[in-house]
């Protein structure tokens, strides 16, 4: 009798509390879901309000429900088995295709993180990409896109969606007066990036998700350079937000992926339809290995913007670079939206510098710490001539039109000691 009344005096002990109040009031029912059967574990119990350093560490997961494993199960499962027709789903899965176990503990995390209602995780940020055109525009729509995207992106646009009979205008967003003016009655998405890949220009998220929404019209931005650590989209007012996982959130340099991330249940109901008839999936193994680098994404970022900064200062100085653009530098043309639209002054790991001299010279003498190849976003420091590899699918006239000149080099800062990477791109220049 007694651990009766005891059981049932925690329970309203648990309903009562400020958090569960929250849970129930603001959570999205997956998130409700999760965080219900968290707190029926008998040995955890959440403070309200964690940070997003936290949340970002553990939102969305819980710890097994069986043997209690601290660390989501890998679900290397086709099928799963169901108890009768009757039940069919009652355990929410029944083909990977649609849904696996790993792979959506891991879209209820990025979607905590991201503050959307849930998101699909994907093989590639290109999936992701493909995903949203594919799931909100057909033949005879329109689409106002930034005329500085990722490469694969402006590719994807001119070489499949086009002749597919979709149009798009490719414009300046760094000025929100650019995007309304190239509306047309046929207009269905608004896609902004925000830091560009690879010139790091910025896009007024809230001014531009203001003009979409007064035109009845999506807003969607791939977040990448940022992340949500830098920059939560739909804070802003956007509706979807796109990540390659295989930057930031990975971090570590070993598996791809890509998330889209919906504000609302009717926007999620569609890409997870489109999600389900095209194939793009996640493995399962790769979302259990993304939902442990992510967990150091703070701290990585932390570090990553810091040592951008020392760097980004000393190539200013330097009398072999004639240009270099970072959003936390004083000189960037948009320092004062930087400010405001970033978060705790961090700015990312993203720079470039134009050099004076001959960058293939630069990226073939450079020393190590610095890599050179093509990703972005890891422990390890990067450094790309993009005009002869991450941008070379692009026409030279469009790569000039957005700054990408032919000494244009990207770099991708790493966590390694800032003195050490300074020193080795002192050497490289002097030597040019």
């Amino acid at each position: 009798m007694l651990t009766q009344k005891l059981a049932r005096s925690l329970t309203a002990l648990k309903a009562s509390s400020p958090y569960m109040r929250y849970l129930n009031s603001s959570c999205s029912n997956g998130d409700k879901l999760a965080t219900r059967a968290f707190f029926s574990s008998k040995s955890h119990n959440w403070i309200p309000d964690v940070s997003l350093d936290t949340r970002i560490v553990h939102g969305g997961v819980v710890p097994d429900e069986k043997t209690g494993a601290i660390l989501t199960p890998v679900y290397m499962s086709t099928t799963f088995v169901q108890e009768s027709v009757d039940k069919y789903l009652a355990k929410g899965f029944s083909y990977s295709r649609t849904s696996n176990p790993t792979v959506k503990m891991l879209e209820e995390k990025v979607a905590k993180i991201e503050n959307g209602y849930d998101s699909i995780c994907v093989s590639t940020g290109m999936a992701a990409t493909a995903s949203c055109i594919n799931a909100f525009m057909n033949a005879g729509d329109h689409c106002v896109i930034t005329n500085c995207s990722y490469g694969g992106t402006n590719r994807i646009c001119r070489e499949q969606f086009i002749p597919l009979g979709m149009s798009f205008s490719f414009v300046d967003f760094s000025d929100p007066k650019n995007v309304e003016a190239a509306i047309q009655p046929n207009t269905k998405l608004i896609f902004s990036e925000s830091p560009t890949n690879p010139t790091l220009t910025l896009a007024d998220l809230d001014a531009i998700s203001e003009i979409a929404q007064r035109h009845k019209i999506l807003h969607v931005c791939d977040s990448t350079f940022a992340t949500p650590y830098v920059c939560r989209p739909l804070d802003h007012g956007c509706d979807l937000t796109i990540q390659s996982m295989t930057k930031y959130y990975d971090g570590l340099n070993i598996g791809t992926g890509g998330a889209l991330i919906a504000k609302t249940p009717e926007l999620h109901e569609r890409i997870k339809l489109v999600q389900n008839m095209h194939g793009n999936i996640m493995s399962p193994m790769t979302a259990f290995l993304m939902l442990q680098t992510m967990k150091t994404m703070g701290l990585r970022i932390r570090q990553q913007s810091s040592s951008a900064m020392q760097i980004a200062t000393f190539l200013e100085s330097h009398p072999k670079v004639s240009k270099v653009v970072y959003p936390g530098l004083a000189s960037h043309p948009q320092k004062e939206l930087a400010d405001r639209q970033h978060r705790d002054n961090l700015h990312g790991g993203m720079l470039w510098f134009d050099v004076k001299g001959d960058p293939i010279k630069l990226m073939d003498t450079i020393k190590r710490p610095w890599t050179l190849c093509e990703n972005l976003g890891a422990t390890e420091s990067i450094i790309t001539a993009c005009a002869v590899m991450t941008h070379a699918n692009m026409l030279r006239e469009d790569r000039l039109k957005v700054g990408i000149t032919d000494g244009f080099i990207r770099i991708s800062v790493g966590i390694e000691d800032p003195n050490d990477l300074i020193r080795a791109l002192d050497d490289a220049l002097n030597g040019l």
